[in-house]
C-alpha cells in the first residue's frame, strides 16, 4: 500500500530524530574520550614532574602555581620549550638512519639564579608576590 505524503514526512521526521540522537551520542562519546585523554596526559605529566622534583608534593597549590610561573613563564623557559618543539618537528620529518641518540639529546643549561629562585619559591621575593 503506497504511503501518503504525510506518512512519508512523518517517517522522515522519525529518521531525522534518530540521526540527531546518534549524533548526540557520538558527540558525547567523543567528549568523554577527549576528557579521558586529557586526564591521562595531566596525570602522566604531573607524575613525571613529581618524580623529578619530589619536594613539590608537600607544597600548597599557591606555591605550586608560583613555582610554575617562575620556572616556565620567562624567556629562558619559553626558549627551551621552543627548542624542544623545533627539535621534535625535526625528528618527525627526518628519516635519516645515521641519526644517533647523542645527536638527538636536548642539551641542558646551567641553571641561572632566577631558575634557582623558581625552584625554591620560599627564598626571596624574585617573583614579586609574597608566599603565604
Amino acid at each position: 500500500m503506497p504511503k501518503t505524503r504525510q506518512e512519508k514526512i512523518a517517517d522522515w521526521d522519525k529518521e531525522i530524530a534518530q540521526i540527531k540522537n546518534k549524533q548526540k551520542t557520538e558527540t558525547q562519546k567523543l567528549a568523554k574520550e577527549e576528557r579521558a585523554a586529557r586526564t591521562r596526559r595531566l596525570c602522566s605529566r604531573h607524575g613525571l614532574l613529581e618524580s623529578m622534583l619530589p619536594e613539590i608534593i608537600d607544597i600548597t597549590e599557591e606555591q605550586y602555581k608560583t613555582f610554575l610561573e617562575r620556572a616556565v613563564t620567562n624567556d629562558y623557559g619559553r626558549d627551551k620549550l621552543n627548542q624542544i618543539i623545533a627539535h621534535g618537528e625535526k625528528n618527525s620529518t627526518s628519516k635519516a638512519p645515521t641519526e644517533t641518540k647523542s645527536q638527538t639529546a636536548i642539551p641542558t643549561a646551567k641553571p641561572t639564579a632566577a631558575d634557582q629562585n623558581a625552584a625554591n619559591p620560599q627564598s626571596g621575593n624574585a617573583g614579586g608576590g609574597t608566599m603565604v
